[in-house]
């Protein structure tokens, strides 16, 4: 099975999908970034990211209810898929293995 290539940002809104362990939005998403890792980055491109990782079927989305506080919106949430756990999985171990090298080399 060929592996599918992510960048890092992708890789990291992944993450984020991932550890939150429900359905989560994209405001969501900006504030794990900011909280966690200490990146702001603007919600047009988290959007643009979440498009990405759901046509290569790492994500699926559907449309959360309409909210009064959103001006009659309804919220576009987003799960990991099997196949976007997978590949986070198979990346740190990928990550891991170069990681050992690092330390194997440096004692």
């Amino acid at each position: 099975m060929r592996m599918i290539s992510i960048g890092e940002l992708e890789e990291l809104i992944l993450l984020v999908i991932g550890a939150l362990k429900y359905s989560v939005y994209a405001q969501s998403i900006q504030e794990e970034l900011f909280s966690h890792a200490k990146r702001k980055i603007d919600i047009t491109a988290i959007h643009t990211v979440l498009r990405r990782l759901e046509i290569k079927g790492l994500i699926h989305s559907e449309l959360g209810g309409i909210s009064k506080v959103r001006g009659g919106r309804s919220k576009r949430l987003v799960k990991l898929t099997t196949e976007g756990r997978t590949l986070l999985d198979q990346t740190i171990l990928i990550k891991m293995e170069f990681y050992k090298r690092i330390l194997n080399n440096h004692s």
